[in-house]
């Protein structure tokens, strides 16, 4: 009789055993399926996640400002600010403002401002761009210019724009593309004379913070980028908007007052 209780207890307990050891691989099973979810999950915002684009109004100038490794901040920043600031003007065909790189990851200008690119111009569906801005960068002299589908992109870009603009050394990158060839031009004071020897043709001026020639305006760039960018305002807009600009970032602005050569054509 002893003999057979144990038995029927020892069998309770095998079966006992048997359900922990299910209970146990089901908990296992699960937790592994929950880990595996809660992965899938976390990955699927970073591979979906969608590029997002700046939101530009309809019936505005398009302006594209090209930007790089080792761009200059203020040959960039200074156009930039007082074309944005056109948004809050009445009555006038204002400006949409944006960057384009050949990059999606942030670049680093020589100063070590990060800025995230808004467009890609070797992979992304760019709108139509109506100025083009060319901030000097690091490299303008050298490398860059070797850059042959930023070459091309703005080579590209000068078929449609109404205007292409530099400040500093982007004219450089301006005459690398062919586009001054017919043009009066100038660049950043101290490298004037190498503009003239690597680029012997052209007609590359001293003593003047910008000259505007047809479709082209190239700046001395640094703070004097701001006159000229003062002065494509006035050109659209007129005396009153450009000194309204001006005011708002508390800029004496006088055209007369600023040395600058207009080829009339």
């Amino acid at each position: 009789m002893l003999e057979k209780i144990e038995k029927i207890r020892l069998g309770e307990l095998i079966r006992i055993m048997k359900k922990l050891i299910f209970l146990l691989l089901a908990i296992c099973i699960s937790c592994n399926t929950s880990n595996e979810k809660k992965s899938s999950v976390e990955e699927i915002p970073a591979s979906a996640e969608m590029k997002q684009f700046p939101k530009l109004e309809p019936n505005r100038y398009n302006v594209a400002f090209l930007i790089m490794e080792g761009t200059y901040n203020t040959e960039l920043t200074a156009p930039f600010d007082i074309f944005q600031h056109t948004i809050f003007r009445d009555s006038i065909k204002a400006m949409n403002v944006f960057t384009v790189a050949n990059t999606d990851k942030p670049i680093t200008t020589f100063e070590g401002m990060r800025i995230l690119p808004d467009f890609n111009y070797l992979s992304d569906d760019l709108p139509k761009i109506d100025i083009l801005v060319v901030p000097s960068a690091e490299h303008h002299l050298d490398s860059d210019l070797e850059d042959e589908a930023m070459i091309n992109f703005v080579k590209q870009v000068d078929k449609e724009a109404q205007f292409i603009t530099s400040h500093c050394d982007g004219a450089f990158v301006l005459a690398k593309a062919g586009l001054l060839n017919n043009s009066v031009s100038t660049t950043f004071p101290s490298d004037i004379d190498k503009m003239r020897e690597m680029f012997p043709n052209l007609d590359v001026r001293k003593d003047v913070l910008f000259v505007h020639d047809g479709k082209y305006i190239t700046s001395a760039g640094g703070a004097k980028s701001f006159e000229a960018a003062l002065y494509l305002c006035e050109y659209l807009y007129g005396k009153d908007i450009a000194k309204s600009l001006a005011g708002g970032l508390v800029i004496d602005w006088n055209v007369d007052d600023v040395p600058h050569i207009i080829i009339e054509k």
